[in-house]
Order: structure tokens, then C-alpha cells, then sequence
């Protein structure tokens, strides 16, 4: 089964780099087209077979290779904690805060994660390497604002 790394990387975790391409399962970004740096993420795995339990998160150098590289854990970041919530899973046991990539059905096998964490710690780490990247949108989206009908406005003028 595919691991739908292109889906996850562009629709869930979302990052707002332009210059950006997802190669097999890994997302790479030149997130501020000044620098020569890179930025590469790529789903870390554990040592079972296709059981993934974080994000690796690197700055690369096109000539000298990785500079930096940082893992963000499912379990830590809450990805899958409502998951993990509804089946039991604490720490210790099965697939607790990791999800596995052998499944036969056509569905992610991350699907239900919370990317939200994971994109404000990428962020984070992206602003400290890239400085005057673009900012990842990392909260809750902000309310429309409310048009005040011309009633109410003339009220309040008088």
C-alpha cells in the first residue's frame, strides 16, 4: 500500500512554501530563496517495519549534505491522541502515537491525525534556519468578520 505521503505532506500538514515538491515519501521546501539551505521532512521510522512514530525534520546543503535534522514524535505533539483515546493506547502499547504502513484497505493509514502541532513545530524550526520564511498558519482559523448592518452604524454615530 502507498503511504500517501504526497497527500499528507500537502493537505494535512500544509506547509506555505512555494518552492516545494514532495519525491516518494519525502517533502523538501527552499523556504527562503536566498539562503541555499533546504528543508526536508520525511516520516521516521521505527524498527519494525513500516510502523512510522515521527516526522525527521532537516536543513540540507546542496553541497555539503544535512547541517541539522530534528525528530517531532507523534506521541509527543498529540497527532494521534484522540485516536489513541478511543482505542486505549497508552504509552507501551501496540500503536500508540505511531501508525503502520501495511494495511490493505485504500484509506491513509494516518488518517484522523492532528498535523496541527506537528506544523507549528515546523515552523518553529523552519523560522530559526530560514529567517524571513513564510509563517505557517498553525492556529485555529480566525473568525469572519461580521458586517454591522448601516442601521446599527448610523445608531451608533449619533
Amino acid at each position: 500500500m502507498p503511504l500517501f505521503a504526497e497527500q499528507f505532506f500537502t493537505d494535512h500538514l500544509a506547509l506555505p512554501y512555494t518552492e516545494a515538491a514532495v519525491v516518494g515519501d519525502t517533502y523538501y521546501a527552499r523556504p527562503a530563496p536566498d539562503l541555499p539551505l533546504r528543508l526536508r521532512v520525511s516520516f521516521a521510522d521505527t524498527r519494525y517495519h513500516k510502523r512510522y512514530d515521527a516526522l525527521r525534520v532537516e536543513v540540507v546543503h546542496p553541497e555539503r549534505g544535512r547541517i541539522d535534522a530534528q525528530l517531532l514524535y507523534f506521541a509527543e505533539h498529540g497527532a494521534f491522541a484522540a485516536r489513541d483515546k478511543r482505542m486505549d493506547w497508552r504509552p507501551g502499547d501496540g500503536l500508540h502515537g505511531s501508525f503502520t504502513d501495511w494495511r490493505s484497505t485504500g484509506t491513509p493509514p494516518w488518517e484522523g491525525v492532528n498535523a496541527t502541532p506537528l506544523r507549528a513545530a515546523i515552523d518553529r524550526y523552519a523560522q530559526l534556519w530560514f529567517p524571513g520564511a513564510p509563517s505557517a498558519h498553525t492556529g485555529p482559523k480566525a473568525p469572519a468578520a461580521v458586517p454591522t448592518p448601516p442601521a446599527a452604524r448610523a445608531a451608533r454615530s449619533r
